[in-house]
């Protein structure tokens, strides 16, 4: 009886910490790794590095002195020599280490072994980023960080510099209209494309940037927002009248430029410039970022006078992507597809839409209009989104990289709710003004019927 007890009394307490750790591995994985697993993976690690990089490949022979030096005073074998490594730094997502790279290492071949290295430590995922020449930073990511998306407390955004959605490194994905003017949004049906236009429209909302909308839906997605818009469009027909109206608007940012590069005599040479950024802040206009939802629908045309006009709009948003961003306008186009079968001008302006994200698309195809020019090697990633995981995506640029991406969920009426919030910020673009949108009264509540139990209805 005794040892009943004494086995009881011992393994009832291990029994009940493998249950809570089960349950919290996999309901709260943030807190299964802060206890768990960070001791755990640290212990590994520290315990298994040498070998583990030996095994990668990621060692070599060691110096003449060093070998000198190990047979002198130890007399055993001289073992080739892994990077050298700082101190591991625990986050709340896993680890960071620091490699430094021994002479005729490079990048690619620590990033070749991010899977292996994955096995051996038992984490989630190993990501490589060059911290400068000839040290990396290894990221350990304990758990999936893209089933619940929660986004960084500290972040790098400002302004223009919008933090939209979290990488699967666990840092946060920036769209940066500074250094990626312009960019094309592809997803099919409820595969969050929504969500992450709404992401950026309420980064935007607080900056002092003008919101143009586009949406020829009859407005279901952006009219919402309309407190918050400088101008709107939702047909055809209004797009085909606001879209000459904001290339008038860029060519009389060009004439203010080309009139600060008259180059008077008591301009400094350092005030000479090609963009409005150049500018001095008093004389600098207020930027235009332009979002297009469903792109297809500017194109689609039923008869010959449509052809003319859907060529006309064409005409002036391939004017945009290509001279939008001297004059600080920038293009965010969306839509479920976007190839040469919608029709003339549609790949010319589709190869001046720099960055590039993907969400869950009904067939290849579609995946290789949005990846397949600037990153071919992620369209397969792009075709294996599940649809259970809505907001998931591949965020692509022209300079050849590319992540995946979630964006954390937001409510068309939360998104609204931020957006009336921030009217006041609105700017006064005088060249839009009759573009505006019209001021909409609050729909009143449904009066309940009185031959109706409310309880049943």
């Amino acid at each position: 009886m005794s040892e009943l007890l004494t086995a009881l009394g011992v393994g009832g307490p291990v029994a009940a910490l493998g249950a809570t750790a089960a349950y919290t591995r996999a309901r709260h994985p943030a807190a299964y790794w802060s206890a768990f697993g960070l001791p755990i993976s640290t212990a590994r690690l520290l315990g298994s590095y040498g070998s583990v990089m030996e095994a990668c490949g990621l060692t070599v022979a060691p110096s003449r002195l060093r070998a000198l030096a190990v047979r002198a005073t130890t007399r055993r074998e001289v073992r080739p020599v892994p990077p050298r490594r700082g101190l591991p730094r625990p986050t709340s997502t896993g680890l960071r280490l620091r490699l430094r790279l021994a002479p005729g290492q490079e990048v690619a071949d620590v990033a070749a072994s991010t899977e292996r290295l994955r096995h051996a430590w038992a984490v989630h995922a190993v990501h490589v980023a060059e911290v400068k020449p000839g040290t990396v930073e290894l990221r350990l990511i304990g758990f999936d960080v893209l089933r619940t998306v929660r986004m960084p407390r500290r972040t790098d955004g400002g302004y223009l510099r919008i933090p939209v959605a979290l990488r699967e490194d666990a840092t946060a994905f920036l769209r940066d209209y500074r250094a990626v003017p312009h960019a094309l949004t592809l997803g099919a049906t409820l595969s969050g494309k929504s969500t992450y236009q709404r992401q950026l429209l309420c980064g935007l909302a607080g900056q002092n940037v003008a919101l143009v909308g586009v949406d020829c839906k009859r407005g279901v997605e952006l009219a919402p927002f309309a407190p918050r818009l400088t101008a709107l469009a939702t047909d055809p027909g209004q797009a085909a009248e606001l879209l000459p109206a904001l290339v008038g608007l860029m060519e009389e940012r060009y004439d203010l430029i080309r009139a600060r590069q008259s180059i008077p005599p008591d301009v400094a040479a350092e005030e000479i410039t090609s963009d409005v950024w150049g500018l001095p802040e008093e004389e600098r206009p207020v930027p235009v970022v332009v979002f297009i939802d469903e792109v297809a629908e500017l194109f689609l045309t039923s008869t010959r006078k449509d052809e003319e006009r859907r060529d006309e709009m064409v005409t002036h948003l391939v004017r945009l992507a290509q001279l939008g961003r001297a004059a600080g306008i920038y293009l965010e186009v969306c839509g479920q597809r976007f190839g040469a079968e919608l029709g003339k001008g549609a790949t010319m302006l589709r190869a001046q839409l720099t960055g590039r994200v993907c969400h869950r698309v009904n067939d290849e195809a579609s995946a290789k209009m949005a990846l397949g020019d600037i990153a071919p090697e992620a369209v397969a990633t792009a075709c294996t989104i599940p649809a259970e995981r809505p907001g998931l995506a591949v965020a692509g640029d022209t300079s050849g990289g590319w992540s995946r991406i979630r964006t954390p969920f937001l409510s068309l009426a939360e998104a609204a709710a931020r957006c009336r919030a921030s009217a006041h910020l609105t700017p006064d673009v005088p060249a839009l003004k009759r573009f505006a949108p019209l001021a909409t009264l609050p729909m009143p509540l449904p009066v309940p019927s009185t031959d109706v139990d409310p309880a049943t209805a």
